[in-house]
């Protein structure tokens, strides 16, 4: 038996004993791959852990030369009116959720103002302050759509085409946009292909997608967030720990979970069952070093 394969026998156990309500389980460890499944194999938003896919496609323009992280979004929206200190905030507070502009997720934000990135930006910036809200991660595709088009667009040859993932499948608003930071719809299998791309660097089957620094930026230069034990950290889309690990995390227990050379890979419909199958399962990974 891999190691991979003792990984998630035991997990499969963990979902058993805890009703924890997984749809899919992926688990690479090195090459070692095992998977298993509770529910039929379908596409289902990942929620927010499309906000990593949102960091990947900045960062793959940014090192094309269409956009920076670190110059004032204003620059590249000019036709909105800023509310006070919104025009200095940059792409890099709002994918690191901290722009200080005061817009709290809510269900129906998406329908809540005629154009949500506008309501955005309207508002005053109260400086980096940490407030984790889909607005931020829709509002920076806006920007980057400024410059690129179509973000699904740009991303197919470059992401999507390469990891196989056809045809793309991402909610839009009423006006047109992709939700950003949900909405969109992968196989457990596809999220895993991601999982493995940022798993090691950025590159896949040999080619590179997006440049290492990007990936290593997802988990490192935390910004503050107190938002309890769980969610203490956030970075470029990346959840600091349980543990030792690194994750992206949607909501009902969309996750992708990171320790050395080992990543997994859950889909569900559990949302307040997730925290506790991360620590878990980072728990199982850490139990021995893995191989490289």
């Amino acid at each position: 038996m891999t190691r991979a394969e003792d990984v998630r026998d035991r997990i499969v156990d963990e979902v058993a004993s805890s009703g924890f309500g997984a749809h899919g389980l992926h688990v690479r460890i090195g090459d070692d791959v095992a998977k298993y499944r509770w529910t039929p194999d379908v596409r289902e938003d990942i929620h927010s852990a499309a906000k990593g896919v949102c960091v990947l496609a900045a960062g793959i323009a940014a090192d094309e030369g269409e956009i920076s992280f670190d110059t004032p979004i204003s620059e590249y929206l000019a036709d909105i009116e800023y509310g006070a200190g919104a025009e200095r905030v940059t792409l890099r507070d709002l994918l690191t959720m901290s722009s200080g502009i005061d817009l709290p997720w809510s269900e129906t934000m998406m329908t809540d103002w005629p154009d949500l990135a506008r309501e955005f930006l309207s508002r005053p910036s109260r400086g980096r302050v940490f407030q984790y809200s889909n607005a931020s991660t829709y509002t920076a595709m806006r920007v980057l759509a400024a410059r690129v088009g179509d973000v699904v667009d740009y991303l197919r040859p470059r992401l999507f085409t390469p990891l196989g993932i056809d045809p793309v499948e991402w909610e839009r608003c009423r006006n047109g946009w992709i939700l950003a930071g949900s909405g969109l719809l992968l196989r457990t299998e596809e999220l895993a292909r991601l999982g493995r791309l940022l798993r090691d660097g950025g590159v896949w089957d040999g080619r590179r997608l997006v440049g290492a620094h990007w990936v290593d930026a997802m988990h490192a230069d935390w910004v503050p967030a107190g938002e309890g034990p769980a969610y203490e950290r956030y970075a470029l889309a990346g959840w600091a720990g349980p543990g030792s690990a690194w994750r992206l995390h949607g909501a009902h227990g969309q996750l992708l979970l990171f320790v050395g050379d080992a990543v997994v890979t859950v889909t569900a419909a559990d949302h307040f069952g997730a925290d506790a199958l991360a620590a878990s399962v980072v728990r199982m990974l850490e139990d021995r070093p893995s191989r490289r």
